[in-house]
């Protein structure tokens, strides 16, 4: 009575949540399990209960590390996994390589690429579709640097968005080119999902990103920028969004500029990308190599160029 305008809202969020429990119960049933219910507590408890508890405040040799940030930055990887999971686990084969493609690159690009070159050894006339799927997958690890730019450092977010936008675009329009005839190719086989959330995978991404974070501060410190990004391409090899965070860190702890911070995180994306050719050369034999690594090649010249021209 009091709050009229919460209580209308409330009231409609109610008949809309009463409107859809049918496909609500459809989905509960059919869709998420058990698992998929304890890794929603995991992450819940991983966003509710132990961020509030974490410092807000540089710590740690050479003042690099702050836990907030850095478990900030966790969260944020695990819930973008867990939007790619459950994108897979409702979408389904039905609606091809493509988009399931692009929904494992949240979890992992590399190990996209190496599960589509391992589907094109099984099944030859998947090539386009599943070409589509490991090139789409990496306009997730784009966004994915978005993501976890915006947390740890909006500065070097901002210094690296024509960059990024051009990586995006040049990995979208390649997916799109061999989208168009994977759309129409449809599968019988279930699309393995995986888990929602992986705590021991969080907690390893948490550890390697803090020893990144804090030998990227030590090069930096002893060998300046050039140090930095060394550090980060080298980095880059294992994971590109570690390599990432670690400099946007050294950026929110005033030990880089921003505009430092833009070659050594393109150096980084370069050195992944790398690694996804090597993945891509060596699953799903010679005609799924041509035709991956042009693309991916692409996206790493599409950043460079995107950084020189911003």
């Amino acid at each position: 009575m009091r709050e009229p305008t919460i209580a209308v809202g409330l009231g409609v969020l109610v008949a809309g949540l009463l409107h859809a429990r049918s496909s609500l119960h459809v989905f509960v049933q059919s869709i998420l399990s058990e698992e998929d219910v304890r890794d929603t507590l995991i992450l819940a408890g991983a966003t509710l209960v132990v961020l509030p508890l974490l410092p807000d405040r540089p710590i740690g040799p050479y003042g690099a590390l702050n836990l907030h940030t850095l478990w900030l930055v966790v969260v944020l990887v695990m819930s973008v996994s867990a939007i790619g999971y459950v994108s897979i686990k409702a979408a389904g084969a039905r609606f091809g390589l493509p988009i399931a493609g692009l929904a494992s690159g949240f979890i992992s690009s590399i190990t996209t690429i190496g599960a589509m070159g391992a589907r094109v050894e099984k099944a030859p006339g998947w090539l386009r579709p599943a070409v589509a799927g490991a090139v789409l997958s990496t306009v997730a690890t784009v966004a994915q640097l978005v993501v976890v730019l915006a947390a740890a450092s909006v500065a070097t977010l901002r210094a690296l968005y024509v960059p990024l936008i051009c990586a995006g675009t040049a990995a979208a329009c390649y997916g799109a080119v061999f989208t168009i005839w994977a759309l129409q190719q449809q599968t019988e086989d279930e699309i393995e999902a995986g888990r929602a959330v992986s705590l021991p995978k969080a907690l390893l991404f948490a550890a390697i990103l803090a020893v990144i974070v804090v030998v990227s501060a030590a090069l930096r410190e002893w060998f300046g920028t050039i140090g930095a990004i060394v550090g980060a391409a080298a980095s880059g090899l294992a994971d590109a969004h570690s390599a990432a965070v670690s400099v946007a860190a050294l950026v929110a702890a005033e030990k880089l500029k921003a505009a430092d911070a833009v070659v050594p995180i393109v150096a980084a994306l370069s050195t992944s990308t790398l690694a996804k050719i090597f993945v891509a050369s060596t699953h799903g034999g010679r005609r799924f190599a041509l035709a991956v690594i042009p693309g991916l090649m692409a996206v790493a010249g599409a950043a460079w160029i995107g950084m020189l021209i911003g």
